[in-house]
């Protein structure tokens, strides 16, 4: 499949927003990586991780206590890739990239792997988003997204079903997607995934047999199978729910557009940074406890506009983008809080599933 392309000349909307933002950075002497509040945060979180899972393992604590911090270890796992690992793997995490190299990696000890996540990440889906073939993020087995996918006789059942499809997602891809990628040399059906290098591959393997050592043979030996098993199922639950429902209302929502390529050009007949922000929902941007947790990723707009910029400066250029989207008459999508997301979402899903 061909790659897309968009009308970016002239792109008028981009370089008046991307003026504006270079004001805000000179004028404030501000650097747009994170700096020390971010690694601050992100010694908290790793903590707040570290202690659950120390004292799950070692301690073992109560049924009622452990299922408690079985919950929030997989909710700190999901804070780690929101908060460290992804600001790392668009470098905005540091100045220093060393930093964020170590901090993309982070991805690895929670089971993941950072040399395809970049491509899946940062290029198909910053790039296409909401492009039918080409954002394999709004291919989900099972799910209808949106109406240029086929319809199949389940998809009715898919606004009750999801809850068992985003609970899964994340053991899913850590333990079966991570390996389809890598002895296929696939990253979906019509995209080649970027060749590992020698260090690569040891990596992969490196930190897929500690990830296995380290969060399920270490706690059978310490606790025992059952309980370990099932310990691991609410941390994976806990997680991938987590991750997913974030991802859905930023992108899978009533508002959000998924719109097709000319068939003839293979272009988008608008420029990169409208079809951004067409594509993409903001929500809760006014709980600062959302966006301390989700390291700004409900400010979605602004994310997908710059994404080597850290969140910690979100807040700002959201009145930026919203003042530009005003100038050049484009709609901007945002929901006041979670709750109002999740509505459309599951609103959005229904009605895809029925028609």
């Amino acid at each position: 499949m061909s790659r897309v392309s968009f009308n970016n000349n002239p792109n008028p909307f981009h370089t008046s927003l991307k003026e504006k933002v270079d004001n805000y950075f000179r004028e404030t002497k501000l650097k747009s990586s994170g700096g020390n509040q971010l690694v601050i945060k992100g010694f908290l979180i790793v903590f707040t991780t570290f202690f659950c899972f120390t004292t799950l393992v070692f301690f073992t604590p109560g049924v009622l206590i452990s299922i408690i911090l079985c919950c929030i270890l997989g909710l700190t796992l999901a804070a780690i890739g929101f908060n460290i690992m992804h600001e790392g793997g668009h470098g905005s995490f540091s100045e220093r990239k060393w930093l964020n190299s170590i901090s993309a990696y982070s991805l690895n000890i929670m089971g993941g792997t950072i040399h395809f996540w970049k491509q899946k990440h940062n290029i198909n889906h910053h790039t296409y988003t909401n492009i039918e073939g080409m954002d394999h993020d709004i291919n989900i087995k099972y799910m209808r997204m949106h109406e240029e996918q086929p319809r199949f006789w389940y998809h009715r059942f898919q606004h009750v079903y999801w809850v068992v499809l985003y609970g899964i997602s994340y053991m899913a891809w850590i333990l079966i997607q991570d390996f389809q990628k890598y002895f296929s040399g696939k990253m979906g059906i019509h995209d080649t995934a970027k060749k590992l290098n020698t260090r690569e591959h040891f990596i992969f393997w490196f930190t897929k047999l500690c990830y296995i050592c380290i969060y399920l043979v270490l706690p059978i030996v310490m606790v025992g199978v059952i309980k370990t098993l099932i310990g691991f199922m609410i941390v994976g639950f806990s997680c991938g729910y987590c991750i997913s429902i974030v991802f859905q209302l930023a992108h899978v929502v009533e508002g959000t557009n998924f719109p097709e390529p000319d068939e003839e050009t293979n272009k988008i007949e608008q420029e990169w940074a409208v079809h951004q922000i067409r594509t993409t929902a903001n929500f809760a941007t006014n709980c600062k406890m959302t966006s301390w947790f989700l390291g700004g990723l409900n400010f979605q707009v602004e994310h997908h506009l710059f994404p080597r910029i850290s969140h910690v400066h979100y807040p700002h250029i959201n009145k930026l983008v919203k003042q530009t989207c005003s100038e050049f008459n484009v709609p901007y999508t945002e929901f006041p809080t979670v709750l109002k997301a999740f509505g459309s979402h599951l609103s959005h899903i229904r009605k895809l599933g029925n028609s």
